[in-house]
């Protein structure tokens, strides 16, 4: 059963104080969960949280928070706690770069409006610290989330997205008005990636949808009818009605399972995962032919195919102003880590550029602050050492297909024996 009415003080069978964002109630067995949808950059949603929760009303609070933003928001220097070779070695780079990104627009967002975004979720770890309520965290893991916008939205809208998403959190232009007005309805990645949300339904499934149906999941999950007697869920305006909806229909009885699945990051397509070993081995098929005409040719498609390479990747590490045995090694090891799928230009990159320059521990306290300006990036060591992964990794791409092609080319082109 749910109440809602234009009055919060209609919506509730509790006696609530009014707030500025709406309010409904879900009534499940003899358990009420009143749901505030919130402005993730408004002071007077804080203030609606706070008069709720110190209210006395409730005995439990679920918040639209997973446990990574939760302990960054505990602790802002949570950076500093990772082991950036293990960030490399286990394909994170891009997560943390663009989790940086993110926050760089954040804090772009709390200098220009006064506000810090998510500012009422804060105010809801705090009232429930002070008043010892328990703290329900039944967001998704922003990683998870982006791995699964990554994976559902078609191969060709990937750069745009990324693109589109270090462009905005680089410009050193304000934040447009409209913008923080999508802030006030969505959250972070919302408002990031709301350009394409209307108009992808692959990318809004697992954006806002998937969120909803998790949401009221975990919600079965930590505070299951009967568990408490009332329970306050601060999320989103842009997520009420959906997740409203999901808790007034049946709930399974094992919310579990399908929880779990929607954690579960959706494998590469059989045929992407086999890509680079396909590349591999058509290069090296056509160093084979290029010999077996004659020697010029197989060596000369062996030095392109070096140069190439190694330019194009080893060039994309000067960018990044990596340290100059940083930009040899990669110069040589592009070329060779291109016939090897297991293991990246990147990765070799970061890892050398990391012996040479190991991160300071003032390079992680400023590191938040550094990345909110382009210059930041090059000056930070973590966030440059970054930087030379991402672009040596991009290089390395470029330099596979610009040589393949050449390759198939002088093999096969109009002028080839």
């Amino acid at each position: 059963m749910t109440q809602d009415d234009s009055s919060p003080l209609a919506a509730a069978p509790i006696n609530l104080p009014a707030t500025s964002g709406p309010l409904k109630t879900v009534t499940v067995g003899n358990t009420h969960y009143t749901l505030l949808g919130t402005a993730h950059v408004s002071a007077e949603s804080a203030d609606d949280v706070r008069n709720l929760i110190n209210g006395g009303t409730f005995d439990a609070v679920a918040i639209e928070l997973c446990d990574a933003r939760h302990h960054s928001m505990n602790n802002p220097d949570a950076m500093g706690e990772q082991d950036l070779f293990q960030v490399f070695k286990q394909g994170k780079a891009g997560m943390v770069a663009a989790s940086l990104a993110l926050g760089a627009f954040q804090q772009r967002i709390a200098e220009q409006s006064g506000i810090q975004p998510g500012a009422e979720m804060r105010a809801a770890v705090e009232a429930c610290q002070s008043r010892e309520l328990p703290l329900l965290l039944v967001d998704r893991d922003v990683g998870i989330t982006l791995k699964r916008i990554y994976r559902n939205v078609p191969w060709w809208q990937r750069f745009s997205l990324f693109s589109g998403l270090i462009g905005s959190v680089l410009s050193r232009q304000d934040v447009s008005k409209e913008d923080i007005e999508k802030l006030k309805e969505g959250d972070m990645l919302e408002a990031t990636f709301n350009e394409f949300a209307a108009e992808s339904e692959a990318l809004y499934t697992p954006l806002i949808r998937e969120r909803d149906r998790y949401m009221a999941l975990r919600l079965a999950e930590e505070a299951p009818p009967g568990r408490y007697k009332n329970v306050l869920v601060v999320i989103g305006a842009g997520h009420l009605k959906g997740t409203v909806e999901h808790l007034e229909a049946p709930l399974p009885e094992s919310p579990t399972p399908e929880r779990e699945a929607l954690e579960a990051t959706p494998p590469p397509s059989k045929l992407w995962k086999a890509a680079p070993w396909l590349i591999t081995a058509l290069v090296l098929t056509g160093f084979v032919i290029g010999f077996s005409r004659n020697t010029e040719l197989g060596w000369q498609l062996v030095i392109e195919w070096f140069l190439i390479n190694g330019i194009l990747s080893g060039g994309a590490t000067i960018i990044a102003l990596a340290h100059p045995v940083t930009v040899i090694t990669t110069f040589f090891a592009a070329p060779l880590t291109s016939l090897n799928p297991t293991i990246g230009a990147g990765f070799v990159a970061a890892g050398v550029e990391l012996f040479m320059r190991k991160p300071k521990v003032r390079d992680f306290s400023t590191l938040r602050h550094d990345v909110t300006e382009l210059k930041g990036w090059w000056k930070n060591r973590v966030s440059r050492t970054l930087l030379v992964f991402l672009l040596a990794t991009i290089g390395s791409a470029i330099g596979t297909w610009v040589a393949g092609f050449r390759i198939a080319g002088a093999l096969f082109g109009s002028g080839a024996a």
